[in-house]
């Protein structure tokens, strides 16, 4: 928990405040069985009426003081509290944002998000009971047992027996409950990553008539949360109990022999009341470490989560000597033996791989599903670095261009077109911030989007729902496609983003692609779009087995002559 805790590095002196508000409060607390004892021996018992109003003025006095005080601490912890949230989630965030696709392929999206908001959360409160309640309770046990022994030792010396018994319960029952609470944090993990597939996918479940599968297995996933849930609290409850049987128990012990020494005339009635005040005071502190437990256990759970990304090694860096802005002038690009696997895999993806795509070339990219296309085009834009072989640009090693130099001059448009909350001036924008109107609305009409545009009710400024949902899929696509234009790469990267357009709009936009005169990768299942294509690559389970213009495979190669004949049929070839 070192690490998580170095956030609050910035807010020592707020810490500092609240804690001596904390400890004002602790003294008085600690004082009052004293003064009740005053008044009791000095005051009643004497007859002194003078000696009761002066003990019970300053008595009121001490607790307007620590309700003062406790109120002043419940603002400084708060503070403390938010803001130490605040920069762990904005930390995380960060964080995040550098991983390359091997870290967030180790660590799934679900568990991330429940990372920055729950076990956040777990934290921030701890903070805040920390300084409010979590330090006071321990200590006013050991302020009240210490008091109580200056009051009476031989009396109070049965509070030093039972009180340590009582704390290596807790701590067994603390180690105990963080392992499960760790669970319960991964089950809620589980139950997000359920969710989230099932609010994303919600217009496919209903169009596929799986609503009661998917409830059934949500019911599954919230039902294992529930088990592991119910698990926790019931050892976290079963602490009460326990605690309160050993304290009452001390409570009569010390009566008993209370009520003898009185009767010896030992000790003064006050004291045997201020002894018993401090137990009961401990007792009450005892009885919030049900809750303390609990707080700490997922506290300690989420920081190990939280951990875990925080000490995550980014694997995709710059090297030491790369060449910064370095700018890309003819956007050649060569793949060169490159072979390539997933972290998470053994099988290869790509093998051998060597191709050169010239200078404003367009290369259109052919095969099966699950062929190796798009990890092809993944290694572009160093989003995976190759496990063999070289990945050139411009004839340099990508690894030897700084990272985001490289990006800011690539153009992706994924398979799936993602739209983001917002306009759809703000959703083009997205591919270069600084851009202006004028690019924005030439990027658009490149795309073959900006007439579809012109005709929303807001035009430019027309909100978009999240992921594009009031967009066709061809609209969401020429959309992408703009956003990347608007960039003015000099590599622009087409998975398959052409595959809800018609023949028409598809010409029209590969036609206006050359303007950029940038080199242009583009996957496609369709032999119409790669017969215009300066180069063809055909792929097939992670090799590339021909390559060549539409008329040399057409006529060499016997895969091509099959795809040709079952999209124009036999006669045609």
């Amino acid at each position: 928990m070192k690490k998580i805790f170095s956030f609050l590095k910035p807010y020592k002196l707020p810490i500092a405040v609240a804690l001596s508000l904390m400890l004002v409060e602790l003294s008085v607390e600690l004082i009052q069985p004293i003064l009740m004892a005053k008044i009791i021996d000095d005051g009643i018992s004497q007859k002194d009426l003078s000696t009761v109003y002066l003990w019970s003025g300053v008595l009121v006095g001490l607790s307007v003081l620590a309700f003062i005080c406790g109120i002043a601490n419940s603002f400084v912890s708060s503070h403390v509290s938010q803001g130490f949230g605040y920069d762990v989630r904005k930390g995380l965030f960060e964080k995040v944002q550098s991983f390359s696709f091997t870290n967030l392929d180790k660590i799934p999206t679900s568990s991330l998000i429940t990372r920055m908001t729950n076990d956040v959360s777990a934290l921030q409160n701890t903070v805040f009971m920390g300084l409010r309640i979590m330090l006071r309770a321990p200590l006013l046990v050991i302020g009240g047992t210490i008091m109580a022994l200056l009051v009476n030792f031989r009396l109070s010396f049965i509070l030093l027996v039972s009180i340590p018994i009582i704390i290596f319960f807790l701590i067994w029952i603390m180690n105990r409950a963080g392992k499960l609470f760790k669970s319960v944090q991964e089950k809620l993990d589980h139950v997000n990553g359920v969710m989230r597939e099932n609010l994303t996918g919600m217009r496919l479940i209903k169009a596929f008539l799986r609503k009661e599968y998917e409830i059934n297995r949500f019911e599954n996933a919230s039902e294992q949360l529930k088990k592991k849930m119910v698990a926790s609290f019931r050892l976290i409850e079963t602490t009460m109990p326990i605690l309160l049987l050993v304290m009452n128990l001390s409570i009569i012990i010390i009566l008993w022999f209370g009520r003898e020494q009185i009767a010896a005339g030992d000790m003064n009635v006050g004291e045997l009341v201020a002894i018993i005040n401090y137990a009961t005071r401990i007792t009450a502190s005892f009885s919030m470490f049900s809750w303390l437990i609990m707080a700490l256990s997922r506290a300690r759970a989420s920081s190990q989560r939280i951990n875990e990304v925080f000490d995550t090694e980014v694997d995709l860096l710059d090297s030491i000597d790369v060449e910064a802005s370095a700018e890309i002038r003819t956007g050649k690009v060569e793949f060169k033996s490159v072979s390539f696997r997933y972290p998470t895999t053994e099988v290869p993806v790509l093998r051998d791989i060597s191709f050169t795509a010239g200078s404003g070339d367009t290369v259109a990219i052919m095969g099966a599903t699950g062929s190796g296309k798009t990890s092809l085009f993944q290694l572009i834009p160093r989003l995976y670095d190759p496990d063999d072989g070289e990945v050139l640009v411009d004839g340099r090693n990508v690894k030897q261009i700084q990272l985001d130099s490289l990006r800011k001059q690539i153009g992706v448009v994924p398979q799936e077109a993602h739209l983001f909350t917002g306009t759809v001036h703000e959703n083009i924008s997205w591919g270069k911030a600084s851009a202006s109107d004028e690019a924005i609305i030439e990027a658009a009409i490149n795309a073959q989007i900006h007439e579809t545009i012109m005709k929303l009710p807001m035009q430019y400024d027309t909100m978009l729902g999240q992921k594009g949902v009031n967009l066709s899929g061809g609209q969401k696509q020429r959309l992408s496609i703009a956003r990347a234009l608007v960039r003015e790469p000099r590599i622009l990267l087409l998975d398959d983003s052409t595959s809800a357009l018609d023949l028409k709009t598809e010409a029209r936009l590969l036609h206006a692609l050359k303007k950029y005169s940038c080199t242009t990768l583009i996957i496609t299942q369709k032999i119409s779009t790669a017969r215009k294509a300066d180069l063809i690559l055909l792929i097939e389970d992670g090799s590339l087995i021909a390559k060549g213009t539409h008329e040399q495979m057409l006529k060499g190669n016997a895969l091509y002559q099959k795809i040709y004949q079952s999209q124009f049929g036999e006669e045609a070839l």
